[in-house]
């Protein structure tokens, strides 16, 4: 019976000293995405790690959470794609960020049929394209599979800007690479 009472006890131990851990190891982490670049006049499917680090938030509604600054950016596009829609081979029309908000999305290479990614609404939705038409002669094509429609948000960057990153490996982002997602999202990484 006083082995129950403990539990709760340790718990919250376990849980204010990862509070007090907390903003030192947000500091430190990075953010790895998947990102549609380009080679050789190709687009390609990478995993990019943001050279930002992810910050301890002081903004008023957000204070103490971890934030990553994605920079500057211009228009802002809602999409709403319907269930089973195929969007065809294309380029990024810009440098931009894209939110999957819900539904699913399968990107592939027209030029390599030996890589793809599908990206689920929600946590793990971001991905950045970059593969324009000055750099990739075919762009990638992009379908939505899933049963239900897709709801998508496009960020071009102000000026055409690609953050600053470096590519952790060629192909997408694997559950590895992004780990440290769900350890934040715990409190705990």
């Amino acid at each position: 019976m006083h082995s129950m009472g403990l539990l709760p006890t340790a718990a919250k131990l376990l849980a204010a000293g990862a509070l007090l851990l907390q903003p030192a190891a947000v500091v430190a982490l990075q953010f790895n995405l998947t990102a549609l670049g380009a080679a050789n006049n190709a687009s390609t499917l990478e995993c990019w790690q943001m050279d930002t680090p992810f910050s301890i938030s002081t903004q008023q509604g957000t204070a103490g959470s971890a934030q990553l600054q994605l920079g500057n950016t211009s228009t802002i596009s809602y999409s709403v794609l319907p269930a089973q829609f195929d969007a065809g081979v294309h380029n990024a029309p810009a440098n931009q960020w894209v939110i999957f908000l819900s539904g699913l999305a399968h990107i592939t290479l027209p030029e390599d049929d030996t890589t793809e990614v599908y990206v689920s609404g929600g946590q793990f939705g971001l991905i950045f394209a970059a593969d324009t038409s000055d750099v990739s002669a075919s762009g990638h094509a992009t379908s939505y599979p899933g049963t239900t429609e897709t709801i998508a948000i496009q960020i071009p960057t102000e000026d055409g800007e690609i953050p600053a990153h470096s590519i952790l490996h060629a192909g997408p982002c694997t559950a590895n690479d992004t780990l440290g997602l769900l350890m934040l999202g715990a409190g705990g990484a």
